[in-house]
């Protein structure tokens, strides 16, 4: 009788490759195929990133609002890409402001939470976190003539991905010089460059395919993604090291969870956005 399939039968980089393949093939796939498949994909990884984050505050002895938040944080997120798609106006945006003073409310009715307004200020921090850079990915596939191009998506990902790869094996082959003790133990300058090397590598080859943004453009967001990107590990890692915890998750195997994945991308969504939108 075959035995199944079972990926922790193989070892972390094992696990590790086995779900940046898949995982890998579902984003692009699905980003590819059209904007409807790209938001639901990003909305479900925004979704389950924001529950990992109330999680772990949760941990920390925080009370947040968890479904609340991470509701809110999808209605930014399903406003953003409507208006983007040109399917609502701008004026809705502004019914994020009363739902998100809802919050108050519903923490005046919570009698036993002691601490209530830091509970609102955790529920707040995870919408600002995690909700707003996913949202802010709207507006960057619609920043050429408000059309959907998942090019910029994509070969923002890709690069993200070379980096962190590049960063992962010359860190465990030659990392000596710590980057950041304090913080990450792990992390090295050897492995921050050998993850700048990989990521302005592979924008080149991209800049060469994805003409929808002029190719200069790639190595900036490159560098954008290479600094940001290394801050957005760091700061993550700081808040695990805050509650005394390894992985945010367990969610994706090899690579702990969803806010280990995307941590980068998190602080590197905003200023990728604000770069494709003033220039």
């Amino acid at each position: 009788m075959r035995s199944r399939f079972n990926i922790n039968n193989y070892s972390n980089l094992g696990q590790r490759a086995i779900t940046a393949v898949v995982g890998g093939l579902v984003v692009v796939l699905g980003a590819i195929y059209s904007d409807w498949t790209y938001f639901v994909i990003f909305g479900v990884i925004l979704a389950f990133s924001q529950m990992e984050f109330y999680k772990l505050s949760g941990l920390d002895g925080m009370l947040p609002l968890k479904s609340f938040g991470t509701l809110l944080g999808l209605m930014i997120y399903v406003l953003t890409f409507m208006i983007e798609k040109e399917r609502l106006s701008n004026e809705y945006l502004f019914l994020i402001f009363p739902i998100l003073s809802l919050t108050f409310f519903i923490k005046l009715y919570k009698k036993t939470d002691k601490k209530p307004f830091t509970g609102v200020a955790y529920t707040y921090l995870g919408i600002v976190y995690v909700a707003v850079p996913f949202s802010l990915l709207n507006l960057a596939v619609f920043s050429v003539d408000q059309v959907y191009h998942f090019e910029i998506l994509i070969g923002s990902l890709l690069i993200l991905w070379a980096s962190d790869t590049g960063a992962y094996f010359a860190g465990t082959r030659f990392g000596k010089t710590k980057l950041f003790e304090r913080v990450s133990p792990k992390k090295s300058w050897e492995g921050f460059l050998g993850g700048a090397f990989s990521a302005i590598a592979v924008a080149f080859v991209i800049s060469q395919y994805f003409h929808v943004i002029a190719d200069w453009k790639w190595l900036v967001i490159a560098g954008i993604i290479i600094i940001a990107g290394t801050y957005g590990d760091l700061i993550e890692s700081l808040f695990k090291r805050s509650i005394e915890i390894k992985d945010s998750g367990n969610g994706l195997p090899g690579h702990g969870g969803f806010m280990d994945r995307f941590d980068g991308l998190l602080l590197s969504a905003p200023f990728i956005t604000a770069f494709l939108k003033i220039f």
